[in-house]
């Protein structure tokens, strides 16, 4: 059995109401990920996205693992913990910083960096921002402000957080079950990566 640490493979784990979902990916070469592997069994302990059985969440995702461990023959060591459910929520929130001149990638950074550091509710935490556009002064917003000049820039973002507990939850299930959350992704934000194309993830789609 092949150990994940020596080859470019990715595990997705998903730990829905009904059934719970791992799926191994090998990544080519030209970055296209090859699915060489799946498990799933139906999700005990779990209801709406959350873990209410510890024991029995355990028991569902070892079951799952084990089933992609023998069908891609790797040993899988690590995941990506796919999430969704009603804990998870989404907010818009901005960070303006000044401008010496023209606009650069570090100013955008700075600015995203302010939208990022924003105080979110009690509870919650961010798991994604994702830059939506940009506004030098009274400029209309744009994509890429690189090389404008102006005063100020103002960057807008869309920030998906979750529910602490909740989480901490789902991530205690799969580090009991003997793996490593190596990151958290919000299922909906992965699906639409992988089925939309670039002009309509610009479009909001």
């Amino acid at each position: 059995m092949t150990k994940i640490a020596e080859s470019k493979i990715i595990v997705g784990l998903d730990i829905g109401t009904s059934k719970v979902v791992a799926v191994v990916g090998e990544v080519l070469p030209d970055g296209v990920i090859n699915v060489i592997g799946s498990g799933s069994c139906p999700a005990k302990g779990v209801d709406r996205g959350g873990v209410i059985d510890l024991d029995a969440a355990v028991n569902s995702i070892q079951r799952a693992i084990e089933q992609a461990e023998s069908v891609s023959d790797c040993q899988i060591i690590g995941v990506t913990l796919a999430i969704s459910g009603q804990h998870i929520t989404a907010l818009n929130e901005s960070g303006t910083v000044p401008l010496s001149g023209t606009v650069t990638n570090e100013d955008i950074d700075a600015a995203i960096h302010i939208a990022r550091s924003i105080k979110l509710p009690d509870g919650l935490e961010t798991l994604h921002i994702i830059p939506q556009e940009y506004k030098v002064d009274r400029l209309p917003a744009t994509k890429n402000p690189v090389g404008l000049s102006g005063m100020r820039l103002q960057a807008q973002a869309h920030i998906i957080a979750c529910h602490q507990d909740w989480l901490r939850n789902l991530k205690n299930a799969v580090e009991r079950a003997k793996l490593k959350v190596d990151q958290v992704v919000f299922s909906g934000l992965a699906s639409s990566y992988s089925v939309l194309t670039e002009d309509e993830k610009e479009l909001g789609v």
